[in-house]
């Protein structure tokens, strides 16, 4: 059985199964069980007709051969709406184009229309289990091979855990830098150091759940319409930042006896910290999909570093603007 590469964005030429059940167009029922009972394939769940030119024109299910009579002929009983994937397609791409149509193999031809064999389904099996443990892996900034991730020894997983836990060091000391900045209004009014954490916090998980929604949209639609999916993305954006803040100014003001002014400046901030991740969520992972990157990357510490200081921004510029205004 074919082993299944640890980089799955490779194609899918090294695990294809080529030991599989093939008939031809004219073949009667009977004559393709007799066939079949005398060889052994590697998986069996399909039967895949092809024509004099090796061409693939139709599939059928083992269960469709003992449903119909013996005299009839393959190109009777298949079906010709075909699913299939071509030789250069990656691992993931054809798991992913499996799961879409509740298929257990998927037949892959090369430029010609030529049946080359398929990917099973142990094998989309594996590939799906690679793509949820390497994504997981990539959301805290781990990148590097699954195995050798797992198994690897204290220098090399040091190696690839140290990069991005240096670069969010640094988006650290630049938001350390930001607060400084606006040091004063803080001193003056301490409650609104107590909302940091709360705007960090909101901000990174609406990010994370837009970007995990994207990604998966990425993944299963041919092709995102980025427009169309960002204003819709802004209208949710809206109403959730809407009953989030509103949520906020209330308690603010009636639950912690904040003043007014102190109310409407967590809620307008949370507001627009709500809008800013959503956007960062959607327009990261479409870039890099955009530049033929994986764009799981989003998800991982580089999006939660920008999403930290724009944060961060938002809440003292709005501090700014509204003892201005006030």
């Amino acid at each position: 059985m074919a082993k299944v590469k640890e980089n799955y964005s490779k194609s899918v030429e090294n695990i294809i199964t080529s030991n599989i059940p093939i008939v031809h167009l004219e073949e009667t029922i009977s004559n393709i069980e007799n066939s079949i009972s005398k060889k052994k394939f590697d998986t069996i769940d399909y039967i895949y007709v092809i024509d004099d030119d090796q061409k693939l024109v139709g599939v059928f299910s083992i269960k469709e051969l003992f449903l119909n009579s013996k005299d009839k002929k393959a190109k009777e009983i298949i079906k010709t709406n075909l699913v299939k994937a071509y030789s250069n397609s990656t691992q993931e791409q054809v798991a992913i184009l499996a799961l879409k149509n509740n298929l257990k193999a998927i037949p892959i031809v090369d430029k010609d229309n030529k049946l080359l064999g398929i990917i099973s389904s142990d094998s989309i099996l594996e590939i799906l289990h690679l793509e949820n443990v390497e994504d997981f892996l990539r959301s805290v900034g781990i990148y590097g091979s699954v195995k050798e991730t797992l198994e690897g020894t204290p220098f090399f997983l040091a190696k690839i855990r140290t990069p991005w836990l240096v670069i969010g060091l640094i988006g650290g000391l630049f938001a350390a830098l930001v607060i400084e900045f606006f040091e004063k209004p803080l001193k003056s009014h301490f409650i609104l150091a107590s909302f940091i954490p709360l705007m960090v916090y909101i901000a990174d998980a609406v990010g994370a759940q837009t970007q995990t929604i994207f990604i998966r949209n990425i993944i299963f639609e041919e092709k995102v319409k980025i427009f169309s999916y960002l204003l819709k993305e802004i209208k949710t954006g809206l109403m959730i930042s809407l009953i989030l803040s509103s949520l906020l100014f209330l308690i603010s003001v009636f639950l912690f006896k904040a003043d007014f002014l102190i109310g409407l400046i967590a809620g307008v901030s949370l507001l627009l910290t709500v809008i800013m991740a959503m956007l960062i969520g959607t327009i990261i992972p479409w870039l890099l999909n955009k530049f033929k990157k994986d764009p799981a990357i989003g998800s991982g510490p580089f999006a939660t570093i920008i999403r930290d200081i724009l944060t961060l921004i938002i809440y003292f510029v709005v501090i700014s603007l509204m003892f201005k205004l006030f």
